[in-house]
C-alpha cells in the first residue's frame, strides 16, 4: 500500500506543476453558518478513514465556507491535552475518484504512511476542478491541497508535531457577464486576463505534554508561519507563537493562561503590519450544579492595550435537561488578506487591512429532551471594523469588491438542534439571525442577516452504506445596484444529497447531486453560481 500510495502523490503532484492556470473558490456551505472571521490555519492532516458520510466538497460555485466577521469568537487553538488512547482504525487510508457536469473532476487521498505507538505521519492530497465555460464565460475553479503532518512522542513525556502544507486555490473574474447580460454590452476577456490564484506555503511545528504530568499541569508552544501570494502581486506573511498551559485542580478546575504573539506583513503597492499580542488568563470552577468561568483577554496593537472581559456562568435548572447560561467576551480579530481573500475570493487585493475590535454578551438554554440536543442563546456585540464588501463601480468591466469598514451593533438570536432518531441516523437544525446596527454605512453590504441549515444523515453500522441531504437558506444580501440604489439579491437555497455504497471491504462507489432546485443563486453582485451539478466516482479504503 505503501508503494501505491507513493504513486498517487507523484501522479497528483504531476498534475499540480503542469496547470498553473488552477485556482478554485468553491465551496460547500452545508454546515451551521456561525457568522465570524476564523483565524489563518494551515493545512491539517489527519490520515485516517473518515465515516463513510464524510462531506465532499460540492461542486457549487460559491465562496470559500469561511465565516463572516460578524460573530468574532476567540482564535481556534489546539487543546491542551496529553496524548489519549485511539481507538484501534480500522484502515490506514482513503481515496476518492470521480467527476461530473459541469466538466468537473474530485480526487481526494489520505494515507497514515506510518503509525505506531510513538509516531504518526500522514499525507493529503486533494484536487477538486470545475469548469462551467460553455454557459458562463470563464465560470471556473480549482482546488490544489498537499499536506503533511507528522507527531513523535518521547519517552520524556513531551511530543513534537510538525505541519507542511501548500494550496493553490483560484478563482476567475466572471462577474462581467451578468454586466452583459444586465447592460447589454459585450465585454470578454481571455482566461489570463481574470484569473486569479492564491497560493498559500504553511509550517507549523509545536511541543506538548504526551502524557499527564505529575503535577497536571498541560502545556504547548508552538509556531505558525504562512506565506501567501496572488496573481496580482499581492503578497503576505504570517508568523504566530503561542504559549500556553493549564493547570488542573482536584481534576476538574482548570487554570488556562495562553500567551500569543500574531504578527502579519501584507504588501501591494504600499507595505502594512498588523502585530498583535495577546494575553488571556482563566479560570474555571465546575460545582455539582454551577459552572463559573471567570478570566480576560488583554490585547494589543500598535501600542494601543485593550482589555476584555471573559466570564460565563452557568448552572442546572433541571440536570441534564435545561442549563441556563451567561457570559461576555472579547478581543482583536484580523481582517488581513488571507481571512478577507477566504472569505471573498473575488475581492480586490488593494485594501487597508485592519483589525476589528469586539465585545459581545450573551445568554441562552441548552439541554437534552427525549435525546434531544438543543441550544438557543440571544446576544449583543459591539463591533469595531466591521468588515463589509462593496463594488467600487457596479458598472467597471471587471467586476472587483472593494472591502468598507464600519462600527455596528449585532443583536444576535440563534439555536441549534441534534435529534438522533436511531442507530446510524440523526437529524440536525440551526438557525441564525443577525440584526445590524451601523454607524456610516446604509447596510451591511453582501452580510447575510439570516441563515437556515437542516440536514440528514444516515450510515448503517457495518459502514458499507451511508447517505446525506442537507438543506440550506440564507437571505439576499444587501448590495448597490447600477444606479447606486440600495437593493437585496435573491435568496440562497441550496438542497444536496449524496450516497456512498461499499461493493466490497475496500471497494465503493458515490454520487453526489447538489442544487437540485436549480436556484440561480448570486452570493455577491454579478456572480451567479452554477446551477444543478452533479458528479459520481469511485472509492477506495486500505
Amino acid at each position: 500500500m505503501k508503494y501505491i500510495g507513493s504513486i498517487c502523490l507523484i501522479m497528483l503532484c504531476l498534475q499540480l506543476t503542469a496547470q498553473d492556470d488552477l485556482p478554485s473558490g468553491q465551496v460547500d456551505i452545508v454546515k451551521s453558518f456561525e457568522a465570524r472571521l476564523a483565524e489563518a490555519n494551515r493545512v491539517k492532516v489527519g490520515a485516517q478513514l473518515p465515516p463513510l458520510d464524510t462531506t465532499t466538497r460540492r461542486l457549487t460555485y460559491d465562496v470559500v465556507a469561511k465565516d463572516v466577521p460578524v460573530e468574532y469568537l476567540a482564535p481556534r487553538i489546539r487543546p491542551l491535552a496529553f496524548r489519549t488512547e485511539k481507538p484501534p482504525a480500522i484502515y490506514d487510508g482513503y481515496a476518492r475518484l470521480g467527476g461530473g457536469l459541469p466538466s468537473a473532476f474530485y480526487g481526494e487521498l489520505s494515507y497514515d504512511i506510518t503509525k505506531n505507538e510513538d509516531f504518526d505521519f500522514g499525507i493529503n492530497l486533494l484536487r477538486h476542478t470545475a469548469n462551467n465555460n460553455n454557459s458562463v464565460e470563464n465560470q471556473r475553479f480549482s482546488n490544489n491541497e498537499l499536506g503533511l503532518d507528522g507527531t513523535y512522542y518521547f519517552e520524556q513525556g513531551f511530543a513534537v508535531n510538525g505541519e507542511i502544507g501548500f494550496q493553490s486555490n483560484g478563482v476567475y473574474y466572471y462577474g462581467y457577464n451578468d454586466l452583459n447580460e444586465e447592460q447589454g454590452t459585450n465585454f470578454t476577456f481571455t482566461d489570463d486576463e481574470v484569473r486569479q490564484r492564491f497560493s498559500i506555503f504553511d509550517f507549523g511545528l509545536d511541543i506538548f505534554n504526551g502524557e499527564r504530568t505529575q503535577a497536571d499541569f498541560n502545556y504547548r508552544a508552538g509556531i505558525d508561519i504562512y506565506l501567501m501570494d496572488d496573481n496580482y502581486a499581492a503578497r503576505e506573511n504570517g508568523f504566530l507563537l503561542t504559549i500556553e498551559g493549564a493547570k488542573w485542580f482536584a481534576d476538574q478546575h482548570p487554570l488556562n493562561i495562553s500567551l500569543r504573539t500574531d504578527f502579519s506583513n501584507f504588501r501591494d503597492t504600499a507595505k502594512q503590519t498588523l502585530n498583535n499580542f495577546y494575553l488571556e488568563p482563566n479560570y474555571t470552577f465546575h460545582g455539582d450544579a454551577f459552572q463559573v468561568k471567570i478570566g480576560g483577554n488583554l490585547a494589543s496593537n500598535d501600542d494601543n492595550f485593550h482589555f476584555f472581559p471573559n466570564l460565563e456562568a452557568s448552572a442546572n435548572i433541571v440536570d441534564g435537561v435545561l442549563t441556563a447560561f451567561v457570559g461576555a467576551n472579547g478581543s482583536l480579530t484580523k481582517n488581513n488578506f488571507r481571512n478577507i481573500a477566504e472569505y471573498n475570493p473575488f475581492v480586490r487585493t488593494r485594501f487597508t487591512v485592519r483589525n476589528s475590535k469586539w465585545t459581545e454578551y450573551y445568554g441562552g438554554v441548552k439541554g437534552t429532551i427525549a435525546g434531544i440536543n438543543y441550544n438557543a442563546q440571544v446576544g449583543y456585540k459591539a463591533v469595531d471594523n466591521l468588515a463589509l464588501y462593496q463594488l467600487t463601480d457596479p458598472l467597471d468591466s471587471i467586476p472587483r469588491f472593494d472591502v468598507l469598514y464600519d462600527t455596528a451593533n449585532i443583536f444576535t438570536i440563534k439555536g441549534t438542534v441534534i435529534v438522533p432518531l436511531f442507530e446510524g441516523l440523526e437529524i440536525t437544525g440551526s438557525v441564525s439571525q443577525n440584526v445590524f446596527s451601523l454607524d456610516r454605512e446604509e447596510k451591511p453590504w453582501h452580510l447575510p442577516s439570516l441563515s437556515v441549515n437542516a440536514g440528514a444523515r444516515y450510515t448503517t453500522p457495518d459502514r458499507q452504506f451511508s447517505v446525506k441531504a442537507d438543506f440550506f437558506l440564507e437571505n439576499g444580501v444587501p448590495f448597490r445596484n447600477a444606479a447606486g440604489e440600495v437593493d437585496n439579491l435573491n435568496a440562497l437555497f441550496d438542497l444536496s444529497i449524496m450516497g456512498e455504497y461499499y461493493f466490497t471491504e475496500n471497494i465503493g462507489a458515490w454520487v453526489q447531486l447538489n442544487n437540485l432546485a436549480a436556484n440561480q443563486r448570486q452570493r455577491w453582485f454579478r456572480y451567479p453560481t452554477m446551477g444543478l451539478n452533479a458528479m459520481v466516482g469511485v472509492s477506495a479504503r486500505f
